[in-house]
């Protein structure tokens, strides 16, 4: 699975002209569905004049766990939003958000116009857009001791995972992603190393960048 690395701040940018109508595509990589719907209204209010916004995205590491939303927004169903998710699902490109904006030209181009022009500014984006590989992942949850801190982190990192959270008490509680292929590794390590004191519990599957 691929998926667009642009950050929010620094989204890829297209735009071009079709028949006096301007598209313009903005794309950045998500984890939620949440902040794609906040990256498009980001977007909107760049674009205070335009007719239109329309979005697709995608979430999750596999066809399992994927999870899309889209909007025509004003425009004739299924013109839209749905050919900007085609593209994503064509592309096998996930935890990703398109946007395209449309400022009316005053000539109209019809269903199959408008899912043309849709379906090029989505696919010119992510032609531009910075890409990298999805990895399925494993949450975990623990605590561990102020001792155990560094450690523990050191076992994240030398197995290519990410700490998602930390909060700091009397002790760390700690929220990690571990590649789905070295989970059993990591917890015979884990178990080793802290001589069965650290209990990690599995949580939500999820997804990391490579």
């Amino acid at each position: 699975m691929l998926t667009v690395t642009n950050p929010p701040s620094q989204c890829a940018h297209y735009s071009y002209i079709e028949k006096k109508s301007e598209f313009i595509g903005d794309a950045c990589h998500i984890s939620t569905l949440d902040e794609a719907v906040d990256f498009v209204e980001s977007i909107r209010a760049q674009h205070p004049k335009a007719r239109h916004v329309c979005f697709a995205a995608v979430t999750g590491a596999s066809q399992a766990q994927f999870h899309e939303r889209m909007s025509d927004d004003g425009e004739p169903s299924g013109t839209a939003g749905k050919p900007i998710l085609n593209v994503l699902r064509q592309s096998g490109t996930t935890d990703t958000v398109i946007a395209v904006t449309r400022y009316f030209g005053g000539i109209l181009l019809g269903a199959g116009g408008l899912v043309r022009a849709y379906s090029t500014a989505a696919a010119e984006v992510l032609r531009v857009a910075n890409t990298g590989s999805v990895i399925p992942a494993q949450e975990y949850m623990c605590t561990v001791d102020y001792a155990q801190h560094s450690m523990m982190q050191r076992i994240i990192q030398q197995h290519k995972g990410r700490v998602v959270n930390e909060e700091f008490t009397d002790k760390v509680n700690l929220r990690f992603l571990i590649p789905c292929d070295v989970l059993q590794e990591v917890e015979d390590t884990i178990q080793h190393t802290f001589n069965g004191l650290v209990l990690p519990v599995r949580g939500e599957l999820g997804s990391l960048m490579e």
